[in-house]
């Protein structure tokens, strides 16, 4: 049973991947800290806040809006991830770092959807 969103293994996960991105950023070009940099570390971010903000909702329909805001955002990251290596910013070892992250936070947080769905997932409000 879950009694805070911290012990969702899919915040866990995605949290892990945000913290990875900020230092994976730390190295771009200053250019870029307003653009790839910046967009990249608020679509991060957005992964585990909206898990986070999604744990407590009611309703199934609204606790599911939210995992879907935070798969969404884990695509974006995924598409940023790609760029980031071809455009030279990260290189092979840190790009693998981040790609392996990014697919454990969603495999996660697909099945913690899939759980909420089928009632299957761990009671997660008191």
């Amino acid at each position: 049973m879950t009694v805070r969103f911290e012990d969702i293994i899919a915040w866990q996960k995605a949290y892990k991947f945000a913290l990875a991105t900020y230092k994976a950023t730390e190295a771009f070009p200053e250019s870029e800290r307003f653009g790839l940099c910046s967009q990249f570390q608020r679509a991060a971010v957005s992964v585990p806040a909206n898990i986070a903000e999604g744990y407590k909702k009611i309703s199934k329909a609204d606790k599911l809006r939210f995992f879907n805001i935070a798969q969404g955002s884990l695509e974006e990251c995924r598409c940023y991830v790609h760029l980031s290596k071809d455009l030279g910013y990260v290189n092979l070892e840190t790009y693998n770092t981040l790609y392996s992250s990014l697919e454990e936070a969603s495999k996660f947080l697909n099945a913690y959807c899939r759980g909420v769905v089928n009632n299957t997932h761990p009671t997660d409000s008191l």
